[in-house]
């Protein structure tokens, strides 16, 4: 029912439910039968709402309904308002300085009387009047120095120049001048080692008013500590290149194929925070990297010898939550901590009480996405943080690793005109940000989103990406949230990206690689607010997006359901841990479902790859459902899926198999099966993930959400004596429901590996990855040569519960059938047994071959493994308890 007037009140200008969506046509969910609608502007935000309507106004205007409704551009870029009415406004409209003012639209009756009035969303016409391919940001001749800023909301923008990063007044304040919407000036080059804010006055919808904002620069490449102040930093300088750094492009270890990517999730501060071999001031920032015979670097070393080819690291931009100055720091005396009991709960009273003080955080909060975090360098004032950061991407190259990028644009850390942090949302307000139907910012991501499907958000991303690809020379990037960001972004950012070349940009951008969470829910869930990038709709793009499907197959249940759902890996139906699945029924059709779920991860989680299912049934990937009937497989193209079973996210494997099994097994089950995971992963086809200290057993003492728990709680050892297991109950937020079942097991000392099992577990690891590399066929390049090479065959309903067989075909020189790639096997088994005892299986189609233990394993440290056999007479395999054991067909010299 329409609001009456005795119900409207200033307040109610706070709200923006209508959109201006073209130059001409504002968009509204009202009815106006016999009545009228008007466009109000104040320049000086004197708008308000009194009994006679709207008051304040410099210029009304009113509005005629359109009958023919939205048109179809506008619906297709604002889906969620396709049932808006559309009013007409006059052509001659002068929008381009009418946006610079605050904005209102009241719909009166046919007595006059207002019934309802509400601001405006404006990105639909800020795209149409404004949308610019121009320079953004500082840039650099032999002469000067040139500023530009896209403000278009703007009514006067100034530069405060500055001497020193903090404090003292400015050198000058430089008025810039406007043209359609873009702030420009030029300077004298003695600018260049000066910093730099922006003083923008500009309506701000949170408070009605126009605010006198102070930002930074959006496409800042520098930053004084904490982001006070914008450096003016020309990132082509020599002085800020490493000696070589010009040639690193050619030092890039080769990847002919992305299927020959596999990564190795880390986080900067974990790396060596707690790395007795690093020197002090390095530990826990980028020049730790550089060294060459730490433990961390020399671990690195191993795993790149072993395969692994890229290093995911977690967020690197200027990010909230952790103080740039390290002076500002607040600790915990380890030495304290490590006398407690292993479930005491002092332990993370004392890590929460300093926790938005210390040192510590996973980096989600974005600032300025583009400049390296100023904790994690030597001085976070000045070029340091540039210099460092390139040093760092340069000690990876050399010892063989690509580095990605974690990237978070789908949310940015604060908004509004005064907060700290707040940029861009003070440079254009409610613009960048994502607002609902009552003009309010989405938080589905966390908090404020961010809006792609709007083009200067979208330029803003991708110009970001192409500046970190060429001036650092990383290699691919992950983006968190993926799925907030519209498809058509993402296209764009990677054609961008392809489109570099060692000749003109110094980087070969055909060898960058991007994937990201392409989960599908909030405000844009069913493409709501556009074609986003979700899982399904990603595919065919040659983008990576993280595949949840084999991970829940393998741990159970998922993140969010219940702490003690067993999957295959943890022991559902084969060794209960009293959680109720259901019947044995239940559990055994639950056991045979993930079965398959993962055999279609092992196929690349591949859309039309055809397998013989559980009921015995051919089946698609995308036939085969998970429990919500969801499709398992989305992917067209093997390198369109990034297989995992953990991530800095959630429980870390060692913790959720400790979790999950039953009390009663032993720490050498535990750990066979934390193995056994991460082989399962690494010999799927598409792009294998591991989260850092998986390959140690590492733990977080079972903490669910580590992004705050300080160096105590996220501790890696590279020294290999420990993997953190058991360093009190985690901390309270995120973990407390679950105490109940996490004391009882930090306490037993049986759960607690010794050193001899976490060097087991990086040889058995560094292992299973040489065998991954050892053949191509465990990487192949497209999804018709996965569907003509892999077959499963322990399927149907009489297959052996637990127990996955999957063979890999090779084709022979100068034969007629399927061409030959590797010149060494012919053809391979992989047996997967998630069983607790020894398990057999015969298979008449692998009856006769002259298939033996992969030489890798037959020289392994691990004599379990040893004990698998090959019966040809037979085709039976046999394989001991939770082992996965690799059969290989030598060719005929």
């Amino acid at each position: 029912m329409p609001l009456q007037l005795s119900s409207l009140s200033q307040d109610r200008l706070l709200y923006s439910r209508a959109y201006w969506v073209t130059k001409t046509i504002i968009a509204w969910n009202v009815d106006v039968v016999e009545g009228s609608c008007y466009l109000y502007a104040s320049k000086v935000a004197a708008l308000s709402v009194t009994d006679n309507g709207i008051q304040g106004h410099d210029l009304e205007i009113k509005l005629e309904e359109d009958r023919s409704g939205l048109h179809p551009y506008v619906i297709e870029k604002f889906p969620h308002i396709r049932d808006y009415k559309a009013f007409k406004l006059p052509p001659v409209l002068d929008a381009k300085n009418l946006v610079k003012c605050q904005l209102a639209v009241a719909e009166f009756n046919s007595q006059g009387k207002c019934r309802n009035a509400t601001g405006l969303q404006l990105p639909g016409v800020l795209d149409e009047l404004f949308s610019y391919d121009g320079p953004l940001g500082a840039f650099y001749s032999a002469e000067a120095v040139s500023l530009c800023l896209w403000a278009p909301t703007a009514q006067a923008v100034y530069a405060h120049i500055y001497k020193d990063p903090v404090g003292g007044s400015p050198l000058e304040i430089i008025p810039l001048e406007e043209t359609n919407g873009v702030w420009s000036t030029k300077g004298p080059k003695s600018w260049e080692g000066c910093y730099y804010m922006y003083e923008v006055s500009v309506y701000h919808p949170s408070t009605l008013h126009i605010e006198k904002c102070y930002a930074n620069d959006p496409y800042a490449r520098g930053l004084s500590a904490d982001g006070k102040r914008t450096l003016f930093v020309n990132l082509h300088a020599d002085d800020l290149k490493p000696e070589g750094w010009n040639e690193l492009a050619d030092m890039k270890s080769d990847i002919l194929s992305f299927s020959d990517i596999s990564i190795y999730e880390l986080h900067i501060r974990d790396f060596s925070a707690n790395d007795d071999t690093v020197n002090a001031d390095f530990r826990g920032g980028y020049m730790a990297f550089t060294l060459k015979d730490s433990a961390g670097v020399l671990h690195l070393k191993k795993l790149s010898k072993a395969g692994i080819t890229h290093v995911h690291l977690l967020p690197t931009f200027q990010f909230a939550a952790v103080d740039d100055e390290k002076e500002n720091w607040k600790y915990v005396d380890s030495k304290i901590l490590e006398k407690l009991p292993p479930d005491s709960a002092e332990q993370q009273e004392k890590i929460t009480a300093i926790q938005d003080d210390d040192a510590y955080n996973w980096g989600y909060n974005p600032v300025l996405w583009g400049v390296p975090k100023g904790s994690y360098s030597s001085d976070p004032n000045g070029p340091c943080r540039i210099v460092e950061f390139r040093k760092m991407i340069q000690a990876l190259t050399h010892i063989g690793l690509r580095v990605v990028l974690d990237v978070v644009y789908n949310h940015l850390h604060a908004n509004g005109p005064f907060d700290k942090d707040s940029v861009l949302d003070k440079i254009v307000p409610g613009y960048y940000l994502r607002r609902n139907t009552d003009g309010f910012i989405e938080n589905s991501t966390c908090v404020n989103n961010t809006a792609s499907e709007h083009y200067m958000v979208e330029r803003l991303i991708v110009d970001d990406l192409l500046s970190w690809a060429i001036n650092y020379k990383v290699d691919g990037f992950r983006f968190d949230l993926m799925g907030h960001i519209m498809k058509r972004t993402m296209v764009k950012a990677k054609d961008a990206l392809c489109s570099l070349t060692k000749e003109r940009d110094g980087v070969d951008g055909s060898r960058i690689y991007i994937y990201g969470e392409g989960w599908d829910f909030g405000e844009v869930a069913k493409n709501g607010r556009g074609i986003n990038a979700s899982q399904f709709n990603i595919c065919g793009t040659g983008i990576g997006s993280f595949n949840d499907r084999i991970r829940d197959a393998m741990l159970g249940g998922s993140p969010f359901g219940p702490p003690l759902q067993q999957g295959f890996v943890t022991g559902l139906l084969l060794e209960p841990n009293g959680h109720d699945h259901g019947t044995k029924d239940v559990e055994k059709a639950m056991l045979a479902s993930a079965k398959d779920h993962i055999q279609v991860g092992l196929a690349a989680n591949l859309r039309d790859f055809v397998l013989t299912d559980f009921e015995g049934k051919e089946r698609k990937g995308s036939e085969v459902l998970c429990y919500g009937g969801t499709p398992v497989g989305y992917a067209l193209c093997p390198t369109e899926t990034v297989n995992y079973v953990s991530a800095h996210d959630n429980e870390t494997l060692f913790d959720i198999i400790s979790l999950k099994t039953p009390v009663g097994i032993s720490v050498e089950d535990r750990c066979r099966m934390n193995h056994f995971a991460t082989s399962i992963i690494a010999l799927t086809q598409g792009i294998p993930f591991f989260h850092a200290g998986d390959e140690m057993l590492r733990s977080k003492s079972l903490d669910r959400d580590s992004y705050n728990s300080g160096d105590w709680f996220n501790r890696l050892d590279f020294t290999y004596n420990s993997n953190n297991w058991g360093v009190g109950l985690p901390p309270k937020q995120k973990n407390e429901n679950s105490w109940p079942l996490i004391q009882p097991r930090l306490a037993d000392p049986s759960f607690k590996p010794q050193r001899s099992h976490i060097l087991a577990a990086v040889e058995n690891f560094t292992d299973v990855l040489r065998i991954r590399y050892s053949s191509p066929l465990f990487r192949l390049r497209t999804a018709n040569t996965i569907q003509e090479r892999v077959r499963f065959h322990n399927t149907g309903p009489s297959s052996v519960p637990g127990f996955i067989v999957m063979s890999i075909e090779d084709g022979n020189e100068g034969i007629p059938g399927l061409s030959q790639l590797d010149p060494v096997f012919s053809y391979i088994v992989v047996v997967f047994n998630a069983c607790p005892t020894e398990e057999s299986f015969s298979s008449p189609t692998l009856r006769g071959r002259t298939l033996q233990l992969h030489p890798i394993q037959v020289s392994s440290t691990d004599e379990t493994v040893k004990k698998s056999s090959y019966e040809a007479s037979t085709g039976c395999f046999t394989v001991p308890a939770r082992t996965t054991s690799v059969f290989v067909e030598p060719r005929k010299v």
